[in-house]
């Protein structure tokens, strides 16, 4: 779940041999069916999956370039509705919101590992050094114990405390700049619009198309801003 300390999520295999082999996602192996083998209704043929080793094209050459696929573009393409062409995945319904999650953690681990072993890269030393010395000089019960551990997100990473501070900033410049609001204005989804429905597959009602519905929403919501 999101927020909890999770070092690593592994796999257990039961083979026909009966040995039971775990593999983890701390290793970035080329094996292409390990993200998709928790669901095999899905996947029944051990269709391949992600791996890193996967080159983007160029789609004016259609050449391969040195670039790689990352995690999330790769799903985002797996999800993507085509012309003539029938995405099975999106008619799976409950289990097609399993596998969305699922594939949604994988992505957010990816990127939380990255952060935390690129610290560096984020000049978090600076911050930690900077903050051990505030509390140090003010806090008498200071725990040696938490002293240059900690793990510094940038603002760009969403619902961390720096990313919710600039929408805090940015929401006080509108306040000085056009005053105080007046007004307390919600607004909800219908699932009957017809930006929804018109994505729906036979036999589907709103429920069944998550990804369908907050899209709609969220461009409602902007050209009514």
């Amino acid at each position: 779940m999101i927020g909890d300390p999770v070092d690593n999520r592994a796999i257990k295999i039961t083979r026909r041999d009966s040995t039971v082999p775990v593999i983890s996602d701390l290793h970035d192996i080329p094996l292409m069916i390990l993200h998709d083998i928790p669901l095999p209704l899905i996947f029944w043929q051990g269709q391949d999956g992600y791996h890193i080793n996967i080159k983007q094209v160029n789609p004016v050459t259609g050449h391969e370039t040195s670039k790689k696929v990352s995690l999330m573009c790769y799903y985002a393409y797996r999800w993507m509705i085509r012309n003539n062409q029938d995405n099975y995945i999106l008619r799976y319904r409950q289990l097609y919101h399993r596998y969305v999650v699922d594939m949604y953690t994988k992505i957010e681990s990816k990127r939380l590992r990255f952060l935390r072993f690129n610290q560096v890269k984020l000049r978090s030393e600076d911050y930690i050094h900077s903050r051990d010395a505030i509390v140090g000089n003010n806090d008498e019960n200071l725990n040696i114990n938490n002293i240059g551990i900690a793990f510094i997100l940038p603002c760009s990473y969403i619902g961390t405390p720096r990313n919710m501070q600039e929408y805090i900033q940015d929401a006080m410049t509108y306040v000085r700049h056009y005053g105080r609001p007046d007004l307390f204005i919600t607004f909800t989804c219908n699932p009957n619009w017809e930006e929804i429905q018109a994505l729906l597959l036979p036999g589907q009602q709103s429920i069944h198309r998550h990804d369908v519905v907050p899209l709609a929403f969220k461009r409602k919501f902007k050209s009514f801003d």
